[in-house]
């Protein structure tokens, strides 16, 4: 079976540490073209991963099988939109947008154009981490506690990127909290949060089932925690999942790329997908205007 043709979109930090290596990591797809507004910086992953620099967005999208984007939401939001009508499958990253009202528009605009996708909750591809949600749903919880806690976007930091710094924990760190709470514990129906997403933010959960979860966001917190991840308490028990990073699950990006070229080979969109996105996003707005 021939590899799938990958356009990348994107060549900051991320693009480079994570999803070009996940791309070329095995036979299901090939790197086939990067568009950077910066054309050095995407000359500086095809250097590398190999592939070319395409010379416009709308060539990328012509030349490839499938778009995988990492750029921040905002920008994500528009080109995804733009590239919709050409019907690729696309890889997301999330949030899908920078505040609600992009998410939504995006997330309507690629459903009427019946584009497949996937969107990037990397914890949820994780092989561990399928682990621990399958036994938590195999148990009655009583409650869970999760945290996201680092110094990301301090001053001088890897991802201290402009949209990070604005909106904080909720934005970035929030997604990764609230999907992985509501698939251990059970659909959530409230969220309300307190605190200053730049600094320190609080949610307080309600779940479909009465249970209620807790967890602390940070980006800029000077000390990390030891783990950040989701504890789930049960009537038999404890159970735990600590969250992956770049190195924190070696399996993590085959499974993301394996299960993205299915999607990109089926039409038919991943589980995790842009409806799944949303209904992430809708729950933080919440969280944001529930204080």
């Amino acid at each position: 079976m021939s590899a799938v043709k990958i356009g990348l979109v994107g060549a900051g930090p991320w693009a480079k540490i994570f999803h070009a290596p996940m791309i070329t990591g095995g036979p299901e797809a090939e790197l086939t073209a990067v568009w950077a507004r910066r054309q050095e910086a995407a000359q500086e992953i095809v250097d590398e991963f190999g592939g070319v620099v395409a010379g416009s967005f709308e060539d990328l999208v012509e030349s490839v099988d499938a778009i995988v984007f990492a750029v921040p939401p905002f920008i994500q939001a528009e080109l995804a939109a733009r590239a919709a009508p050409a019907g690729k499958p696309m890889l997301l990253e999330k949030p899908l947008g920078v505040d609600l009202e992009q998410a939504e528009q995006l997330a309507r605009t690629l459903n009427e154009a019946n584009v497949a996708t996937q969107v990037m909750f990397t914890n949820r591809f994780s092989p561990r981490i399928r682990e621990f949600l399958a036994d938590a749903r195999k148990q009655k919880p009583i409650g869970a506690v999760g945290s996201y806690i680092n110094q990301a976007a301090l001053p001088g930091g890897t991802f201290a990127t402009p949209w990070r710094i604005e909106k904080g924990g909720l934005l970035d760190l929030g997604p990764h909290v609230l999907d992985t709470l509501d698939a251990a514990v059970g659909p959530i129906t409230q969220v309300r949060g307190e605190g200053d997403p730049q600094r320190w933010y609080i949610l307080s959960v309600t779940h479909e089932n009465g249970v209620l979860s807790q967890a602390a966001l940070s980006l800029t917190s000077p000390v990390v925690a030891d783990v950040a991840g989701v504890k789930v308490y049960t009537e038999d028990g404890e159970l735990e999942c600590e969250f992956v990073g770049k190195d924190g699950d070696p399996e993590t990006p085959h499974v993301i790329r394996r299960e993205f070229a299915e999607v990109v080979r089926s039409g038919n969109s991943h589980e995790i997908d842009v409806n799944r996105a949303l209904y992430i996003q809708r729950l933080l707005e919440q969280a944001k205007t529930a204080n």
